[in-house]
């Protein structure tokens, strides 16, 4: 600038200011742009108490680079309109033109344009009305030039909707005379150099006070994602309950042990190819416990330990077929089975963290792939009491301390429960995991005790951490479309548990 640097010119317009001055009023008045002013007020607030700034926060609407093109070239639809001459244009050119799709559609709606579906060359557009008025055009140049108080709730929406505008936050200072004011600026040494001493020259010069509350440079280090994070304290839950981890590394496993191992038919929906990933190669497992194997089909096709089975032909063929697992309880099957092979039975408590595999549709809360988390107590007696007990005390360390039971159906588990907690951020109660006891048909042929039961509860990793991190759709959580930023900027999650005794409520 030719009239001096930003610092001066502000500490001149200060001084004939009347109480203070705003960053951004003064910006457009120099004509620079409004960080080069806040520069400036930094600058002069490290020289002490040369000036007061006061940052304030204000709320404007602007236009997107989308509603800066319509209000110069006006809206699709007007655009449209003014593209078709009196004898019509085809439907098919119109919708070549750029604003030909959007503004089509629009210009429909508006009634400005019809389609004549009869024409021999095909669909063409004619025009309705003789003249239109651009009111988009017309609402976005009064917000271009600073009025967007004249629109109302509604047509602010409409815009918002079309991407055309947008709400921005202003943070401006405002700036005030401080106890040491001047309009000259005189340098502040930052550095004690050996010609100052030499020279005594140090003891006429100004230093810049040292600030011991400046934070350093962060180190450049790498960071965890979020669901590494509430990974690792469901881990911790499970740890200080006194439960074992189970091996999960059995991404790929046979249908055996991921559905008849768990007394679930051969004929049930969740085995067809829209629920499963099955496998082509290899497409079979060779090695299964051949003799748990026929104890399994016996109980399945002919009934047993005190069931009626589900009276249908058991394949062994079936069972073979490898997958993608659905659930990490065929991890559980697997450590239940090797627990029973343990003589004399000894009460064991496990837990698991892996991925699962299922053929879902994508969308804002479905992946193909997501983590189940469970936990598992076998003991002698066991009852759906021990159950609730111990699911209240696992959501109570989550800081989930108001839950609800619903009787639910699994094949696998009898009695079976959804478990509800009242959300506080969305006033409702949601459901958070499932849970039952195994049933004696599962857990017989395995070898297990007759007086043994065993209580199982499994939630999902992806939704306590999308609800902690205040995401609204899963692919902005894992996937291709992550946007890598949210992993650096997200802290270090806590789950909000609170000491004190739950405030539980069941419902059956």
């Amino acid at each position: 600038m030719a009239d001096g640097p930003v610092a001066e010119v502000l500490l001149r317009h200060l001084e004939a200011a009347d109480g203070g001055l705003d960053s951004a009023e003064l910006a457009a008045k120099l004509g620079v742009d409004h960080q080069a002013v806040v520069g400036a007020v930094k600058s002069l607030q490290a020289l002490g108490e040369i000036i007061e700034a006061e940052l304030r926060s204000t709320k404007r609407w602007e236009l997107t680079a989308e509603g800066e093109e319509m209000a110069r070239e006006g809206s699709h639809e007007a655009r449209v309109f003014h593209s078709i001459p009196q004898e019509g244009l085809a439907q098919s050119e119109l919708m070549r033109l750029p604003s030909g799709k959007v503004g089509f559609s629009k210009a429909m709606s508006n009634k400005w344009i019809r389609v004549d579906k009869s024409a021999a060359d095909g669909p063409r557009v004619f025009r309705v009305v003789d003249r239109v008025e651009d009111e988009v055009q017309r609402r976005l140049q009064l917000v271009q030039g600073g009025q967007a108080e004249k629109l109302g709730e509604k047509e602010r929406s409409e815009l918002r909707k079309r991407k055309l505008l947008t709400e921005v936050t202003l943070k401006t200072y405002w700036v005030s005379k401080g106890s040491a004011f001047s309009t000259s600026i005189s340098k502040q040494e930052t550095e004690l150099s050996p010609e100052m001493i030499s020279s005594g020259s140090w003891r006429d010069r100004p230093f810049k006070p040292y600030n011991f509350l400046a934070h350093g440079v962060l180190p450049d280090s790498g960071h965890l994602h979020p669901l590494l994070k509430v990974r690792t304290q469901f881990r911790q839950i499970f740890l200080e309950m006194g439960f074992t981890e189970m091996p999960t590394d059995n991404f790929i496993e046979s249908s055996f042990w991921n559905f008849d191992a768990l007394f679930q038919p051969q004929q049930h929906p969740a085995r067809d190819q829209h629920d499963t990933f099955f496998l082509r190669d290899p497409a079979e497992a060779l090695q299964l416990p051949m003799d748990y194997v026929h104890r399994v089909k016996r109980t399945h096709s002919q009934g047993g330990y005190g069931s009626q089975g589900y009276k249908y032909p058991w394949k062994l063929e079936e069972a073979r077929k490898n997958l993608l697992r659905t659930h990490t309880t065929s991890a559980t099957a697997r450590a239940l089975y090797r627990l029973a092979q343990k003589k004399p039975f000894t009460p064991t408590k496990y837990f698991s963290i892996d991925r699962v595999f299922r053929n879902e549709t994508l969308d804002a809360t479905h992946l193909a792939e997501f983590h189940q988390i469970e936990g598992v107590v076998a003991d002698h007696g066991l009852t759906l009491g021990h159950l609730m007990g111990v699911l209240r005390q696992f959501f109570t360390k989550l800081g989930i301390t108001q839950l609800r039971f619903k009787p639910a159906y699994n094949p696998y588990t009898e009695p079976s429960m959804e478990v509800f907690s009242y959300h506080q951020g969305l006033k409702k109660w949601v459901e958070v995991g499932n849970s039952g006891l195994f049933r004696p048909e599962m857990l017989l042929p395995m070898g297990l005790p007759e007086n043994v039961s065993v209580i199982a509860w499994g939630l999902s990793l992806e939704r306590p951490t999308m609800i902690k991190y205040g995401i609204n759709n899963i692919r902005e959580l894992v996937g291709h479309k992550v946007n890598l930023q949210m992993v650096y900027d997200s802290p270090l999650c806590r789950l909000d548990a609170e000491p004190g005794p739950p405030r539980t409520q069941g419902a059956v």
